[in-house]
C-alpha cells in the first residue's frame, strides 16, 4: 500500500455481496481493533472509491481484493488473493466482465 492509501485506511467488520466492488459493512474505530482477532482493513482512493482490502485474521492477512478503475468509475480490475492464489478478473468500460 501506498502512503495515500494508509491515510485513507479505514476499517470494517465484513463486506456483503457477490457484484465486485464488494461493499464493506460495519464500520470500526482504530480503537475497536484492540478488541478484536478479525476485521477489514480498507484502502480508499481521493474520489472515495474503494481501491482494495485485506481480511486480517489473527494478525495475517486471509484475503486481499484490489481494484483499479476506468476514469468515469466503472470498476476496470479486480485481483483476489487467497493464500497464494490470484484471480484476476478485467471487466470493460460498461463494468461487462472480460475475462477471469
Amino acid at each position: 500500500m501506498t502512503d495515500d492509501e494508509l491515510q485513507n485506511c479505514r476499517y470494517f467488520v465484513s463486506y456483503t455481496g457477490i457484484k465486485l466492488p464488494v461493499k464493506l459493512v460495519n464500520p470500526l474505530e482504530l480503537a475497536d481493533l484492540n478488541n478484536r482477532n478479525t476485521f477489514i482493513r480498507a484502502f480508499y482512493d481521493e474520489q472515495d472509491r474503494l481501491l482494495g482490502f485485506e481480511k486480517m485474521v489473527y494478525g495475517a492477512v486471509e484475503i486481499s481484493h484490489r481494484y483499479e478503475y476506468y476514469p468515469d468509475g466503472v470498476l476496470k480490475r479486480a485481483e483476489i488473493s487467497m493464500d497464494e492464489d490470484v484471480t484476476e478478473l478485467n471487466y470493460d468500460t460498461t463494468g461487462a466482465m472480460v475475462s477471469a
